[in-house]
């Protein structure tokens, strides 16, 4: 089965932090954007495979409009 998420990269001081947007907990850092999309991806496949071991429900991106929203700051 395929799932589909989102995928956040914020820069910070030691390279990047990357997030799944519908799943906080999958979180991970990286020297470089190519590095933390690498583990980012890796740390999603770990999580999904822990929940299907403990038998729980994986968050899926069902429901979910994600949108980006641009507004002028005065």
């Amino acid at each position: 089965m395929r799932y589909k998420y989102t995928a956040k990269y914020t820069k910070i001081p030691s390279g990047y932090m990357g997030q799944i947007i519908e799943w906080q907990e999958v979180i991970t850092e990286g020297k470089s954007l190519r590095e933390c999309r690498f583990l980012l991806e890796d740390a999603l496949n770990e999580m999904i495979l822990a929940y299907q071991q403990q038998g729980k429900t994986i968050p899926l991106n069902d429901e979910d409009i994600i949108e980006t929203l641009s507004i002028e700051v005065a």
